[in-house]
């Protein structure tokens, strides 16, 4: 059983980047799907989309997301490093008064809010915080 989804859907990423894959799977939720989206945006990967699954999957109705990784012209990382900063046990709030650059531009953080999932860019220029669900440079 897992406790924490997304933690396992920054450690997909995170192991798939460590071996240089095209793309990794994983099991589909509306909010692993918004995650995507947010990494999407900023561009730290080139694409998603979503995958039915078939009854020989063993995973249930809920499907697969596949995401395409990007890497730069040389084969270096886009992301080198992606962690997750809010957990089941302490989570991390934060206003939006508060949400400082990360490595001074270079990264981001993923926040849920109430006007959805947003990177601290967006949440800056909405004035509006949230849980920091993730940390990505």
């Amino acid at each position: 059983m897992m406790t924490d989804p997304i933690a396992d859907f920054l450690t997909r990423i995170r192991n798939a980047t460590r071996i240089k894959r095209a793309q990794v799977r994983i099991p589909r939720s509306k909010l692993k799907i918004a995650l995507a989206d947010v990494l999407k945006r900023e561009g730290y990967i080139t694409g998603y989309r979503t995958m039915d699954s078939k009854p020989t999957d063993g995973l249930g109705p809920q499907g697969w997301l596949e995401i395409d990784l990007k890497y730069g012209p040389d084969g270096e990382d886009v992301i080198t490093s992606i962690q997750r900063v809010s957990t089941p046990g302490r989570r991390i709030y934060k206003a939006a008064t508060d949400l400082k650059p990360v490595v001074n531009g270079l990264g981001i953080d993923i926040l849920t809010t109430s006007r959805g999932v947003l990177s601290d860019r967006e949440c800056r220029q909405q004035n509006v915080g949230g849980e920091v669900m993730a940390r990505v440079v």
